[in-house]
C-alpha cells in the first residue's frame, strides 16, 4: 500500500526525526536552550538506532533502506537543526552564513561519502564498521551544546566569533580523513549517561 520499508528497524530513526523538527520550531520561537535539549535527544536517537536496527530480521532491501533513511534523517538532525539554532542565537552576519554554508557543504559531502561506504560494505557482506572515516556529524550534538554553555561567561560578540569558528571546525573535520572509532559496549552507556544530564541541565537554562 505504501512505498518504502515500514517496520520497527526504523521506529527510532523517524522518533529522532521528530525531535529534529521540533527543535528547529523551538529555535524559530526563540527558545535556543529547549532547541539544544532536542538536538542532544535526535543525537541519542541517532547512537542508539543502528543498534536496533541490526538486532531485527531485516532483508537486504530493507538494510539499504535503512543506510539511505539515517542520512536523510541526519541531514534534518544534525545540519538543519543546528544552523537554525546558530540563526536564532544572532549568528546572521554574512561571515556567519558563509560558515553555515561551509558547515552544510562538509556535512551533505560526509554523509554522502558515508553512504557510498556502507551500500559497499552491504554488498560485500562485510562486518559492522569499527570506526569511521572523518568525524561523524552526529557529534554535532555533542560539541555544540557544550560550547553553547559559554555563553554565560563571554560577552555575545566575543562568544557568537568563538561559536561561528567552532562550527566551522566542525565541518572541515567531517571531511578531513582521520579514523574516529566507533562507540561500541560501555560507550553507549556512557554517552547516554551524559545526554540526560546535558538534556536537563538546558531545559532548566532561561530561554
Amino acid at each position: 500500500m505504501f512505498i518504502g520499508e515500514w517496520n520497527k528497524s526504523v521506529i527510532l530513526t523517524y522518533i529522532g526525526m521528530g525531535f529534529a523538527v521540533l527543535g528547529m520550531y523551538l529555535a524559530f520561537m526563540g527558545r535556543v536552550p529547549q532547541a539544544f535539549a532536542c538536538l542532544i535527544v535526535a543525537g541519542v536517537c541517532d547512537l542508539f538506532d543502528g543498534a536496533v536496527a541490526r538486532k531485527c530480521d531485516r532483508n537486504m532491501a530493507q538494510k539499504l533502506f535503512g543506510i539511505q533513511l539515517d542520512s536523510l534523517v541526519d541531514v534534518l538532525s544534525f545540519l538543519a537543526l543546528p544552523i537554525s539554532i546558530c540563526m536564532s542565537m544572532g549568528m546572521k552576519q554574512w561571515y556567519h552564513i558563509l560558515v553555515l554554508i561551509w558547515f552544510s557543504i562538509c556535512g551533505i559531502a560526509r554523509l554522502a561519502f558515508f553512504n557510498v561506504e556502507s551500500n559497499a560494505e552491504s554488498e560485500n557482506g562485510e562486518g559492522p564498521i569499527r570506526y569511521y572515516r572523518g568525524l561523524p556529524v552526529t557529534y554535532t550534538a555533542l560539541i555544540l551544546p557544550f560550547v553553547y554553555l559559554l555563553h554565560l561567561l563571554m560577552p555575545e560578540t566575543l562568544f557568537l566569533m568563538l561559536y561561528g569558528l567552532v562550527v566551522a571546525g566542525i565541518g572541515g573535520l567531517n571531511i578531513l580523513d582521520v579514523k574516529v572509532v566507533k562507540p561500541r559496549g560501555m560507550a553507549y552507556g556512557v554517552f547516554a549517561l551524559l545526554a540526560i544530564t546535558m538534556v536537563v541541565v538546558f531545559l532548566l537554562l532561561p530561554v
